[in-house]
């Protein structure tokens, strides 16, 4: 029987929430804090700094007795926060979340901003909420929730990272540098992945990995006259729509490259089919699709499994080609673009990143200079089976804190972290969850939060975390 009491967790986490957490992450979201892709000259411009200060001062003025909190800092790398609660527990839980955030691209709605907090019902609009500025706050009010009831739970560490939106390219130096401060967590706790609906707790099965990289194409040394030169030089646009399909399909969409698949695991499969029997077609309705366009695949469960097991290719950004007003009758002499290739979750990330380069760059038609520039590759993510203690706890948090049963999903986007945790806990439990459900938009415009879910997700932890305790007694 637990002893903390759902009702009471419940209305302190909404309090907490009203009272203390959304007035600040407010402040967090008026924050520019990009991530260093987006941002080289973070250091420069301090917003990382200030988004560190705030989260940290929140999490120091909590009452959780024997909370500890130190900002790690390695030279030349982005900050950490650590936090540290000795526990009750022979044991070690690792909770992780990131505070830096997307850019702030076009499209937002009248009133909104990536950088304006505007509260409307139950949404919190504003870059970094959901994405993964929540995080912190939700897991010390789990933390606090335990206090509180005076609930066992093993030794927690919170770590919050500052450079996820980049790759978590400097995450590998902070878990090498803190090994003996983390030891070997039997439980990994991530807040940073997404939810099928805002009805149940979505427990995340696996994460896609993911490839980028720069497709530059040059066929002349300056740009020329269409008039007199096309029908002689071919252009680069054309050459780049030609590499672009050996790559994939593009009256399907699948990807033509054998590195770049995988065998779709039995229990997945079936875990896809329940997923969809609870979405059904929202699994697709949930895009803002204009008008009269389709979705992909014939059923929910084939789309399921196509944004979570398979390959799939998107262009996020091109260079070389100017705006339409500044568009004159010139024969570019290069065009480029940005691939993102997002890789089943059992792909290694350097083979595919090898496989698309070897692709693309060879024979280049024309005798065109054609490079591809691979950035650092994601590595994805398969979880091991669900422990029967874990499995059990995360449909009691769902019953007691929403009303309806869990469900288990895996998840289109990339969590570095996931990969890294994985293969260096292989022992480790993991719950993997987070608020990014219809409509979020995390990386787009009119992002939001969604606030009964994080309230509930606080609560749902902290069961969890009990749970893990009587597991681990």
């Amino acid at each position: 029987m637990s002893k903390l009491d759902p009702t009471a967790a419940l209305a302190h986490a909404e309090s907490t929430w009203e009272e203390s957490i959304l007035p600040t992450l407010e402040r967090y979201i008026a924050i520019p804090n990009r991530s260093p892709a987006y941002d080289p000259q973070w250091r420069e411009h301090g917003h990382m700094e200030r988004a560190v200060a705030l989260i940290s001062d929140w999490c120091r003025a909590r009452s959780v007795p024997g909370l500890t909190l130190e900002i790690v800092r390695l030279p030349g790398r982005t900050p950490l926060i650590l936090m540290e609660l000795p526990g009750r527990v022979d044991d070690t839980v690792l909770l992780y979340g990131h505070l830096d955030k997307q850019p702030e691209v076009t499209g937002w709605s009248e009133g909104l901003g990536p950088w304006i907090p505007v509260r409307r019902g139950d949404r919190l609009y504003g870059r970094g909420g959901a994405d993964d500025g929540y995080s912190a706050f939700a897991a010390i009010t789990a933390i606090e929730l335990l206090a509180r009831a005076q609930v066992r739970h093993a030794r927690c560490l919170v770590l919050i990272e500052a450079c996820e939106e980049s790759g978590s390219g400097d995450l590998p130096f902070y878990v090498d540098h803190l090994a003996a401060r983390i030891g070997k967590p039997s439980l990994v706790v991530a807040l940073d992945s997404g939810c099928g609906n805002y009805e149940q707790l979505w427990g995340t099965t696996s994460l896609r990995g993911l490839v980028t990289g720069t497709l530059r194409v040059e066929i002349l040394r300056e740009g020329v006259h269409s008039g007199d030169a096309s029908g002689v030089v071919p252009s680069s646009f054309r050459i780049l729509r030609e590499l672009l399909s050996r790559l994939e399909d593009e009256r399907t969409g699948e990807l033509r490259v054998p590195e770049l698949h995988c065998a779709i695991p039995a229990d997945r499969v079936a875990q896809a089919a329940a997923a969809a029997g609870v979405l059904g077609d929202s699994v697709s309705a949930r895009f803002p699709f204009v008008e009269g366009a389709r979705a992909l695949g014939v059923s929910a469960a084939d789309r399921v499994l196509a944004r979570t097991w398979k390959p799939t290719l998107s262009i996020t950004g091109m260079d070389g080609i100017p705006a339409l007003g500044s568009a004159g009758n010139v024969l570019r002499p290069f065009t480029a673009a940005k691939l993102s290739l997002r890789v089943p979750p059992s792909v290694d990330g350097g083979v595919a990143s090898a496989a698309v380069k070897r692709v693309l760059e060879a024979n280049p038609p024309y005798g065109a200079r054609v490079s591809f520039h691979a950035e650092l590759p994601g590595q994805g993510w398969n979880a091991p089976p669900f422990a029967a203690w874990l499995e059990r706890a995360m449909v009691e948090a769902s019953q007691s804190y929403w009303g309806k049963p869990a469900v288990f999903m895996g998840e289109g986007g990339t969590i570095p972290f996931m990969g890294m945790l994985g293969a260096k806990f292989p022992e480790a439990q993991f719950l993997i969850t987070g608020v990014l459900g219809p409509g979020a938009n995390a990386h787009g415009p009119n992002e939001f939060l969604h606030i009964p879910t994080a309230k509930r997700l606080s609560c749902a932890v902290a069961h969890v975390l009990e749970a893990h305790a009587e597991a681990r007694s």
